[in-house]
């Protein structure tokens, strides 16, 4: 009942700042990007720590020293909403997410999100959100935006796996681009589907950087996995 009633304090509160930011992101439009993306995720910063006060969820990072000096593309296990916020706070640098395209449709939501420049696919459309992963995200690499990228497609259960799907391996290839594997144990803590937040830390650990020349898409994709993999298995075990 308690934790009910923590998720009812968070939930109120992000979506009173929604209503705040959304505007907010459609005024600043005209606004340099880089300042834009800065103004905008300060809803993220503010969900975060609004996690933390009502739900007592926190979380540590290990593993930032292997994070590169120029945007890369970040492959992450995929387990609730959590890590979609956190990423941005993670990697403090401009970022934008491959994502399903019916996001955007939500309202407040995903205005904000539309401003910044997601690569928002069909997935029912294979050959051409891959076509559109790899040639956009050439674009955002290229004006200096890291990638974000849940190669499951869809959140799984903590000790579970899903196919990895190969647009981000795609990408690196053919942007000659390392790759960041990320793992975290966020769904025991944010259940996908779940109302209810479970307190305590969520663990993340940033692996190093797998570098992509001479490799082929499935390769890297393979390497991925089995690091994230390896090392989500470590966190539940752990």
């Amino acid at each position: 009942m308690l934790a009910a009633f923590r998720a009812t304090l968070f939930y109120g509160g992000i979506t009173a700042a929604m209503l705040i930011y959304t505007p907010l992101s459609l005024l600043i439009l005209p606004l340099p990007y880089r300042l834009r993306y800065r103004i905008v995720t300060q809803w993220t910063h503010f969900a975060l720590w609004w996690l933390k006060v009502t739900c007592g969820l926190d979380f540590e990072v290990h593993g930032r020293e292997h994070l590169p000096d120029r945007p890369a593309i970040v492959m992450c296990k995929h387990q609730s909403a959590w890590e979609t916020m956190a990423i941005q706070l993670i990697i403090d640098a401009p970022q934008v997410f491959i994502l399903k395209k019916e996001l955007l449709w939500i309202p407040l939501f995903g205005w904000g999100l539309a401003s910044l420049r997601p690569i928002a696919i069909d997935r029912r459309n294979g050959f051409r959100a891959t076509r559109q992963i790899v040639e956009q995200g050439k674009n955002r690499l290229a004006h200096g935006s890291w990638v974000v990228v849940f190669p499951e497609g869809t959140r799984v259960a903590p000790g579970e796996s899903g196919k990895y799907l190969p647009g981000g391996g795609m990408l690196a290839e053919a942007a000659d681009r390392p790759v960041v594997p990320v793992a975290h144990n966020a769904g025991h803590y944010w259940p996908k589907n779940s109302f209810a937040k479970k307190p305590g830390t969520i663990q993340v650990v940033i692996g190093p950087p797998i570098e992509t020349d001479g490799k082929t898409a499935k390769q890297i994709t393979q390497e991925a996995a089995a690091w994230i993999e390896s090392q989500s298995r470590a966190l539940v075990a752990g």
